[in-house]
């Protein structure tokens, strides 16, 4: 619990967000993911919809690297390719 107390006080500022006043493709992923620390996976998948998949991708990365799975690169390219798709659909709707 501490450290999530410790993550919900140093928040990074988005620059984007700072100087453009409209947010980034990027803008909700650390609250998403002390939602998903504190076991809220709907606030989650609301505040930053591709906060998952992402996490997922990214744990899938090394250990395919490691067991060299056979449609491992296969899965990777199009988990990327997802989760590239549903961050422009997110950034979108946000500047909708």
């Amino acid at each position: 619990m501490r450290l999530i107390h410790w993550l919900e006080q140093h928040l990074l500022d988005c620059p984007y967000k700072k100087y453009l006043g409209m947010d980034c493709m990027g803008c909700g992923m650390q609250r998403a993911f002390i939602a998903l620390l504190k076991g809220n996976l709907v606030e989650s998948f609301l505040l930053y919809p591709p906060l998952i998949t992402l996490i997922l991708m990214f744990i899938l990365l090394p250990l395919h690297l490691i067991f060299k799975f056979k449609h491992g690169a296969a899965w990777l390219k199009y988990l990327f390719i997802f989760n590239l798709s549903v961050v422009v659909i997110n950034f979108i709707v946000k500047l909708l």
